[in-house]
């Protein structure tokens, strides 16, 4: 007699171990040699038919997020910004949706506008979301202003959130904004241990920069929520984070070195070659992924300075002439002075997420996750408004958290810029009439917050702040380190007064083909313009310089960021008192 074939039923979660196996296969080929986007709709199918079966499991114990997204006076980003999050939702369909609304996360936009109009923009966006399927909330400044003043008048939050001053309560900065939503999350989340938040920053979207054959490719290739669910499940982490892939999440008052050096290697080949001939585009590469090529002094963070100019890639289609792509070049100029990096943008390099985890030391307070536990931590020296916080942040993360300050590879897609105007819609310390860009407040906070991380760090090899470090010896660390940033933005200095010079020679040489040729005045003029915002700002009469050269300013700041860094201990105190105050049911 035959045999009788058993059959036995697949359990639901045996079915979803198999679809994760499916998924593990499909992330493998779409990253084999290079991105393949053909394959990218089944991937993506692929993460929507595993939510389809842990919703039909009906128990779903994965982590909730809370999205929190700073903004000031950008309503044309933040538009962006949600509209990636609502797409990446409806492509993997994290945490499925019931009666047309998403389930498994919400947002809080913590806006800091000074515009009327743009705060009214904010409130129509976020109305707008929430009509689309989006959980949204809107803290704006009366918000803000009364969740301050519920606080008990003995607690002093001076250091951490600023004076309450309430006819002058916008345009704190992101480190204070950030601080007070912390303090809303914990007033309103923190009793629920799985969630988890998620701060981003209004010019970054929930995509990633990839390199194909046809040029640089912003994609929806990264299943984020689901990811940091299951690193958040697998691991001890209370604070994570990602990076930024396309444009550099720093100033260019660290970049213009570099990318001078990029301009003028540009230049050297386009007099080598018939304007007429076509451009030798770059080869798709993702050089300078995690390797802060665009920093001047990237040896400051344990990195190597690239070896060679990097070239442009031209935006025009098909096979442009040299001439062609020396215009579109210095159509992109203009835009170093607002954050983009023209040669030197971050792409996305695949890995194993798991094995992507690492201990951390710096914090990309635009792309950062962690749990309510971790809100006893604050974003510290923030009435200061300097820059480098986040890096100043992880290094305390690091001294305090150990193991449990980790980063991983979840870049997120970073555009400083808006394209109609080519600027950023509101960026603090960056004043621009017309042409002309002055970079000064940004590279004094640059360079003063450069002092106070290196300080931090110092002091944080002797064991502050769980020691308390005397004043003196706090003290003698920032005059030290202080010193020591000095003489390297000099030497940075005179070696862009070197610079400088021979671009000027370069570009204004009467026998280049671009100084003859009629139709290209309207590119030497861009080309020009670049030239003048660079010697204004970093060239030999520098006031940018002359700055963080003045003895009085730097005495000045010497007295804030003692006192600060002296004050950090007892200011931990004060903000764990205002949490257990907000947190009092």
């Amino acid at each position: 007699m035959p045999s009788r074939a058993t059959c036995r039923l697949v359990s639901p979660d045996e079915q979803i171990a198999a679809q994760r196996a499916v998924i593990a296969r499909f992330e493998a080929a779409l990253w084999d040699g290079g991105f393949n986007e053909a394959l990218l709709p089944s991937y993506q199918s692929a993460w929507r038919r595993l939510e389809t079966l842990i919703a039909a499991r009906g128990a779903d114990s994965r982590h909730h997020f809370v999205i929190v997204i700073p903004v000031a006076d950008s309503p044309q980003q933040l538009q962006a910004c949600l509209d990636s999050l609502l797409e990446l939702c409806n492509l993997y369909g994290y945490g499925g949706q019931r009666d047309g609304r998403w389930q498994k996360f919400a947002v809080m936009i913590a806006d800091d506008s000074q515009d009327p109009a743009c705060i009214a923009a904010h409130r129509r966006i976020a109305c707008e979301f929430e009509a689309r399927g989006l959980a949204m909330q809107v803290f704006g400044l009366d918000e803000q202003r009364a969740l301050l003043a519920t606080l008990p008048g003995s607690i002093d939050l001076s250091r951490i959130v600023g004076p309450l001053r309430p006819e002058a309560f916008s345009h704190k900065g992101q480190a204070i904004m950030r601080n007070i939503a912390w303090l809303k999350l914990a007033q309103t989340q923190a009793a629920d241990t799985s969630r988890l938040f998620y701060t981003v920053d209004a010019d970054q979207t929930f995509q990633v920069k990839v390199a194909t054959a046809d040029g640089d490719r912003d994609v929806y290739a990264v299943n984020f929520l689901a990811q940091l669910d299951a690193l958040f499940s697998a691991t001890e982490a209370e604070v994570l984070t990602g990076k930024v892939v396309g444009d550099p999440p720093v100033s260019p008052a660290v970049m213009a070195g570099n990318f001078l050096d990029d301009v003028t290697g540009f230049l050297r080949e386009m007099a080598g070659h018939d304007p007429a001939a076509a451009y030798r585009q770059p080869v798709p590469s993702p050089q300078g992924s995690g390797e802060a090529a665009y920093h001047d002094m990237a040896d400051l963070f344990g990195f190597r300075h690239a070896d060679a100019p990097y070239r442009f890639p031209c935006s025009l289609p098909g096979r442009p002439s040299n001439a062609a792509c020396f215009d579109d070049f210095s159509q992109r100029l203009q835009r170093f002075f607002h954050g983009e990096h023209p040669t030197r943008v971050t792409r996305y390099q695949p890995a194993d997420l798991m094995q992507s985890v690492q201990p951390a030391r710096t914090v990309y307070t635009g792309n950062a996750i962690f749990r309510a536990s971790a809100l006893h931590w604050f974003i510290p020296f923030a009435p200061l408004r300097l820059r480098m916080s986040g890096p100043t942040l992880g290094r305390l993360l690091k001294a305090g958290l150990g193991a449990r300050f980790v980063s991983a590879n979840l870049p997120m897609l970073h555009t400083r810029t808006v394209d109609a105007t080519g600027q950023s819609e509101f960026r603090p310390g960056v004043m621009t009439l017309r042409e002309n860009v002055d970079l000064c407040d940004e590279f004094e906070r640059q360079f003063h917050g450069d002092v106070m991380l290196f300080s931090v760090e110092r002091l944080t090899g002797q064991g502050y702040p769980q020691r308390i470090i005397a004043p003196a010896q706090i003290a003698a660390t920032l005059d030290s380190v202080q010193a020591e940033m000095r003489g390297k933005y000099r030497a940075r200095h005179q070696a862009m007064i070197d610079k400088l010079a021979g671009f000027d020679t370069l570009l204004n040489d009467p026998a280049a083909w671009w100084n003859r040729d009629a139709g290209l005045v309207g590119a030497r003029t861009n080309f020009k313009a670049f030239a003048d915002n660079l010697e204004h700002n970093f060239g030999r009469d520098s006031p940018c310089q002359a700055r963080i050269e003045s003895a009085a300013a730097c005495t000045a700041w010497r007295a804030r960021q003692l006192d600060a860094i002296a004050h950090y201990p007892a200011d931990r105190c004060a903000w764990d008192d205002a949490l257990a105050a907000l947190m009092q049911p």
